[in-house]
Order: structure tokens, then C-alpha cells, then sequence
């Protein structure tokens, strides 16, 4: 199910915004929540809904077994803290290598089994060793798998850690895996983020305008201007060639059109957990405002690179370990952080694009030439960067991003009839919402701020919002999320 669909707009939320309401006790609350977030999941395909569930039970174990192996007793209706000072024996640390092995287990077959035998085979069948190794399978990627699996195993780490207490009743575990507003696409909720939320969270008039508010920010952004921004991005890298200034315009769109609809989705999530009494971490802060790719990385996704700090980076040792090993392990996290966005080398060019910049940034250090250049220009360079790296991200393959890019610098010759794909682009409507996109990116404050006080001008800026959204999602086709596919 897609939020911007007339199912979820006025069949599926009111429903479910009706019965969480109606219920006035916590705990039927949650247990609603779950088994309607499992409704939601699995309502264009059921088996999905039954192999997360399979994950939630599996990480739910695990850490009720990490509990009992640390010796401590209940003495109330919530399980205590393993304080970080106890020692962790070897059944603990076992059980946390399960529960990692069962989510890398699910995540490695369904999304990376095609990649690896493809190479394998690819590899046997250029030694001239014969007929394919491995057998392909036609495996179907779950929506979501990336960002279920992820948040499942931040539960167990944290209980490992002694970051947060480990949950007793398992219909609570399966609404925090499951939660609707944010399982297919984030932003990725750290269990330590929201353990005591699922236990106590308060509701009120304020946050669930606000709710509402953040709802029809995310729903125009993927509405009114990333399907715009999307046509414009298709048309460009769907050409064999293009002048240098038709593919530069075709990738600012897709940057456009892959922020709008990712911090749209991220919007609409946190809306709908305000509406139900949540509150989610900020997934995005202006990040085309970023002066540098270390900024961006405290901008983009913050969500996933605080993810990938804290559970990958660090425990490899961070910048504690000298110069080269910290460049090292910087580019290691972005490598895997590519390769978690999809099985394809392009994703993995596009995370060691990333990677070497960290790495340079960090061995320029901050008295660099670069750093008394003025903000504007860093912030145009670094976009600039952004830009060349979201080539590898969208295009379908290797030979197409070198393709693109040769088109970017002007060392393509164009083809006949590019001219009249280019014009497809330049259409007064997508020109206008262009101009749109680049005044809401670098000129308007951003959802956090503009809803955190609803002045009667806001809050009907926002209703007018959403009227129109809706009125345009009855004109365009279903368009899911570009991140339903990472």
C-alpha cells in the first residue's frame, strides 16, 4: 500500500485513525497498531507480511534470551536494563550473533543472491570454465526488507548494549517492527529512540495538527514536484546523448526528484506518527545546503548514516586508530552503505564516490584552502558533487552512467533526434516546477520548522497543500516511492 493513493488517503488511515481512538487503552492500542501495520504491509503481497514477521519472532527471542542469560529478575510490569558495566558472556554474545545472522541471512538472499551469482558466474564464464556454477532464481525483493531488517537488528544490539530494556510483551515488538508510517522506507527507528514511546507516549490537539501539517508537506513534495522533477529525470538518461546543459538539467532533476520524494515519505512518516503519538528522528536537514560531503552525511538520511556510525564505523574503530585505518574504515561504511541501497556496481561506485570524499575531506583537515573558499561556492561545488554521484545512482546500468557523464562534460557527440527528447524536458510545466523546486530547496525553511508553530497562515497553507496533492494524485498513475526499491 502507497501513501499517495486514494486507498490509503480515505479508506485505509481514517480507519485505522478511528479505531486507534476509539480504544482508550494502551495496550489494545499497540496491539491494533501491529496487526494493522501487518494489514498494510502485506496487502499487496501476503508471504511479505509473514517473512517479516518471521524476523520479528526471531529478534524478539533473542532478546528475551539475552535477558534471561544476563541473570537479572523482573521486579515490575517492564523487563530492567542490562546495566553496560555486567559482563557479557558467551551465551549473550552468541544470541546477538544469531539475531544478526538471521537479519543479514534474509537481507543477503533476497536482495543480494541475484547480484553475487550473476558475478560468480560471470567470472567462472570468463576463465572459459563452462556452463554457470550457481543456478539463478527468480527472487522477488520485498518492499522494505532494507529498512525492516536494519531497525530489527538495532533491537537486539541496544538490548545487547545496555542502551535500552528489552520488551516482555511480543505484540509490542511487532508494532515497533512493523509501525505503518515508517516501515517501507524510514526514516529507520533505533529501538533505543523509541523503547519508552511504545510504552508511554502522550497524545494531544498539538501534535496531531501538527501531524497533519507535516502529512501535507510530504504529500505535496512527492505529489507537486518529485513526479515532476522524475519526468524530467527520465527523459534525460533515457537519451542516447544530450548537449552538456540538457544532461546537467536532467540530473539537477533527478536530485530534486529523489530529495522531494525521500524527505516527502520521511515527512508524511513523521506526520503519521504524530497523529498516533509517536515522534521519529529527523531523517533530513537541508541537505543542498551541505558545504561539503561530510556535511551532507550529517544532512541526508540522517537516520541511516547515524545508523552506519554507530553500529559499523565505531565498533571498527572509528578515528581511534590512526590516520589511515580511520580513512580505512570510512570507506568501508560507505561501500556498505552503497551496496545496501542496491545490488549493482553502480551503487557500489556511488558509495566509494562518497567514501574517497570523506577520506579527502578528513585528510585535508580543517585549515584547508577549500574551507576559506566562500559558503556559496562550497555549497554549489558540493552539490555539484552530489550531482555526479546521483549518475551512478539512477542510471540502470555501468555502461549508461559513463554514457551520462561523458554528456555532463561535453564528450559526447549527440545523436539525432536528442534535440527533440531534450524538448520533452523543457516543457513550460516541468521548466515551472524546476523553477519551484529550486525556490522550495534553497529558499524555504523546511517541514521541521515551518510546522513546529501552526499560525492560522500556515495551517491553511498546508490544508491547500494537501487539496491539491490530492486533486493531482486523481490525475497521475500510481508512483510508489523511489525507495521502495532500495
Amino acid at each position: 500500500m502507497v501513501f499517495t493513493t486514494h486507498l490509503f488517503v480515505f479508506y485505509y488511515l481514517p480507519l485505522m485513525l478511528a479505531l486507534y481512538y476509539a480504544v482508550d487503552h494502551p495496550r489494545y492500542r499497540t496491539g491494533l497498531l501491529a496487526i494493522g501495520s501487518y494489514v498494510f504491509y502485506g496487502w499487496a503481497n501476503p508471504p511479505w507480511a509473514l517473512l517479516m514477521f518471521w524476523s520479528t519472532i526471531v529478534d524478539y527471542i533473542c532478546g528475551y534470551v539475552l535477558f534471561k542469560l544476563s541473570g537479572l529478575k523482573a521486579d515490575g510490569p517492564d523487563l530492567p536494563i542490562i546495566p553496560k558495566e555486567a559482563p557479557r558472556t558467551r551465551g549473550m554474545k552468541l544470541t546477538l550473533a544469531a539475531s544478526m545472522l538471521s537479519n543479514l541471512a534474509l537481507l543477503g538472499f533476497f536482495k543480494y543472491y541475484g547480484f553475487t551469482v550473476e558475478n560468480i558466474n560471470a567470472a567462472a564464464a570468463a576463465l572459459g570454465l563452462g556452463e554457470p556454477w550457481i543456478p539463478t532464481l527468480n527472487v522477488v525483493l520485498p518492499v522494505g526488507i532494507s529498512f525492516y531488517t536494519f531497525q530489527s537488528m538495532s533491537y537486539a544490539i541496544d538490548v545487547y548494549r545496555g542502551e535500552a530494556r528489552p520488551m516482555r510483551n511480543v505484540f509490542d515488538f511487532c508494532c515497533f517492527e512493523a509501525l505503518f508510517p515508517q516501515l517501507v522506507a524510514g526514516p529507520i527507528v533505533r529501538y533505543a529512540d523509541i523503547a519508552e514511546q511504545m510504552r508511554h507516549r502522550v497524545h494531544s490537539y498539538d501534535k496531531f495538527s501538527r501531524g497533519i501539517a507535516f502529512f501535507a508537506c510530504g504529500m505535496a513534495k512527492k505529489i507537486l514536484l518529485a513526479n515532476p522533477m522524475g519526468q524530467i529525470a527520465d527523459s534525460a538518461f533515457s537519451a542516447g546523448s544530450l548537449h552538456w546543459y540538457d544532461a546537467w538539467y536532467g540530473v539537477i532533476g533527478y536530485a530534486f526528484q529523489i530529495y522531494f520524494d525521500f524527505s516527502g515519505y520521511s515527512d508524511m512518516a513523521v506526520g503519521l506518527g504524530l497523529m498516533l503519538g509517536f515522534l521519529f528522528v529527523k531523517n533530513f536537514d537541508d541537505p543542498y545546503h551541505a558545504d561539503s560531503v561530510t556535511d551532507i552525511w550529517r544532512r541526508w538520511h540522517i537516520s541511516l548514516s547515524t545508523w552506519l556510525r554507530d553500529y559499523l564505523y565505531i565498533p571498527l574503530g572509528g578515528n581511534r586508530s590512526g590516520s589511515f585505518r580511520t580513512y580505512a574504515n570510512l570507506m568501508v561504511v560507505m561501500l556498505l552503505g552503497g551496496f545496501w541501497h542496491g545490488a549493482s556496481w553502480n551503487f557500489i561506485i556511488w558509495g566509494a564516490i562518497h567514501g574517497g570524499m570523506l577520506a579527502f575531506e578528513r585528510f585535508q583537515g580543517k585549515d584547508s584552502p577549500y574551507r576559506r573558499l566562500p559558503r556559496v561556492l562550497r555549497i554549489a561545488i558540493t552539490f555539484g558533487i552530489m550531482c555526479v554521484s546521483w549518475v551512478f545512482f539512477r542510471a540502470e546500468t555501468l555502461t549508461q552512467s559513463v554514457r551520462y557523464l561523458k554528456s555532463m562534460f561535453g564528450l559526447a557527440s549527440v545523436e539525432p533526434g536528442s534535440d527533440a527528447l531534450a524538448s520533452l524536458m523543457y516543457a513550460p510545466y516541468h521548466v515551472a516546477m524546476f523553477g519551484c523546486a529550486a525556490i522550495v530547496v534553497w529558499g524555504l525553511p523546511q517541514s521541521w520548522e515551518f510546522t513546529r508553530r501552526l499560525s492560522p497562515v500556515r495551517a491553511a497553507t498546508c490544508l491547500l497543500l494537501l487539496s491539491f496533492s490530492v486533486l493531482a494524485m486523481w490525475t497521475q498513475s500510481v508512483n510508489p516511492f523511489l525507495y521502495f526499491q532500495f
